[in-house]
């Protein structure tokens, strides 16, 4: 095959405030389990004062536990049915407990607790083995946990998986983190030798992933709170990206910090942008183009006569091209501290969703609504190139390999293609490269490697070969 899947950095657990993710039953039938909405009702048990979140058997089937909203764990004879003991006598936890398992011996109890904590009981002995202060704040309560073997999980409301160390209570052996919303856009850059993959997602979290290992973190400080829209980096090495939450943030990447005084307030709503040589970014807003140079808003554009979608400027920089949903591109020069309308426009099959230029400026790509990708030659005056079909819906996202001889498209047909410039039949087809949702986002690490994401929140890393 000409594409095969490289590396997949997985979705976290979707997770939801006060609501349990393990819930678990009597695998011998001795009890009625069943669930109503966020509770699990168990009948002929009624010691708990709140809906029960967790019910439990023992590896040998000897007890049972129940953990309940009420901050109670409760154990009881697996094949009676009658109550053994409370944990801590009173209160196990100080919040709402929403997950146990047992021990592969039967003997402890790992708990996972609404007040940022896990525990682990001697239920034989009805005391508290270690007690795991998981952090200070609302998402650092634990939704889920799972003693497997050795290994001591649990899950936070921020979808972190935690992985516990016996020997020090305050400080997981490991995390797992990611994104647990749909992705929205990515971006690559190199970095100390190294190749990172950066992710936006609807929630305004931001993660960069080692691309040969997976391990991944997100940035320090407060950030965008709303959802983060398009990002890029520039040539200072920094991330510039646009949200929802009406800011362009600039943020270094060898401190990955944010900083208050990196955000630029927009006046409207941004929704994509684009860097160029010289410390230059333009931004579309909704009916609005903003030219911004060295952080510093300093042109904008109004009264456009159309909606702008997508914007590109070329390498060799001076020219902006930006897409309309009247289905043309516009170009732009960049004089300055302003830009001026160039009064010509490119026609595309349909309104456009994305472009880019080519690495080495000699071509555009754009793609549209209507499942077409027109590739225009900027040395020939922009000229068509050539027309590229295939896409079953509409093609929302568009990237330039390195060679300058390829470019990748992903679409709502969760289809991506990899096509050849100069031939549009020479072409490598992904279906169904996220099987959930669409594409959303597409980059390069090198040559052979494509990054592409989706609303299914995770990265996926394939490795494509030309024929």
């Amino acid at each position: 095959m000409p594409y095969e899947i490289k590396k997949v950095f997985a979705s976290l657990p979707q997770v939801e405030r006060g609501v349990s993710k393990i819930i678990g039953g009597d695998p011998k039938g001795n009890n009625f389990l069943y669930t109503n909405g966020k509770c699990v009702v168990i009948r002929n048990v009624d010691d708990h004062t709140r809906f029960v979140n967790c019910v439990r058997f023992s590896p040998d089937g000897n007890r049972f536990a129940t953990a309940s909203a009420d901050g109670q764990i409760f154990v009881y004879d697996g094949k009676t049915g009658e109550k053994v003991c409370a944990l801590g006598g009173g209160k196990a936890h100080d919040g709402g407990i929403y997950a146990i398992s047992w021990s592969p011996d039967s003997s402890q109890l790992l708990s996972a607790s609404g007040d940022k904590t896990a525990k682990i009981w001697d239920v034989g002995a009805n005391s508290i083995v270690n007690t795991f202060n998981m952090g200070s704040n609302v998402l650092d309560q634990q939704l889920g946990c799972l003693w497997q073997k050795d290994h001591l999980l649990t899950i936070s409301l921020s979808g972190y998986i935690n992985y516990l160390d016996k020997n020090n209570p305050n400080k997981p052996l490991r995390v797992i983190k990611g994104h647990s919303k749909s992705i929205q856009c990515l971006t690559v850059h190199k970095n100390g030798g190294k190749s990172y993959i950066y992710s936006g997602s609807n929630d305004g979290h931001i993660n960069y992933w080692d691309s040969e290992t997976g391990e991944n973190d997100g940035f320090s400080g407060k950030g965008h709170t709303n959802q983060v829209s398009r990002m890029a980096v520039d040539e200072m090495d920094q991330l510039v990206t646009c949200s929802m939450d009406d800011t362009v943030r600039y943020t270094n990447l060898s401190k990955r910090d944010y900083s208050g005084q990196d955000a630029v307030k927009m006046d409207v709503q941004p929704k994509c942008l684009a860097v160029g040589p010289g410390g230059y970014t333009v931004v579309l807003c909704i009916g609005q183009i903003v030219l911004m140079k060295d952080k510093k808003k300093c042109f904008a554009i109004d009264d456009l006569g159309y909606e702008p979608e997508a914007v590109a400027i070329h390498p060799g920089g001076g020219t902006a091209a930006v897409g309309g949903a009247d289905g043309n591109v516009h170009l732009y020069s960049i004089q300055g501290t302003s830009l001026k309308n160039d009064d010509k426009s490119l026609e595309a099959k349909g309104p456009v969703t994305d472009l880019a230029y080519s690495h080495d400026g000699a071509f555009l790509a754009v793609c549209d609504a209507n499942k077409v990708v027109t590739v225009f030659s900027v040395t020939d005056g922009y000229v068509e190139h050539n027309v590229f079909y295939g896409h079953h819906a509409k093609i929302v996202c568009i990237a330039w390999s390195p060679d300058n001889e390829h470019f990748a498209s992903g679409g709502m047909d969760m289809m991506v293609y990899v096509w050849t410039v100069s031939d549009p039949e020479t072409r490598v087809k992904i279906p169904d490269a996220h099987r959930l949702h669409h594409v959303s986002g597409l980059a390069w690490l090198d040559e052979h490697t494509l990054v592409t994401t989706s609303h299914d929140a995770s990265v996926k890393a394939w490795s494509i070969s030309y024929n």
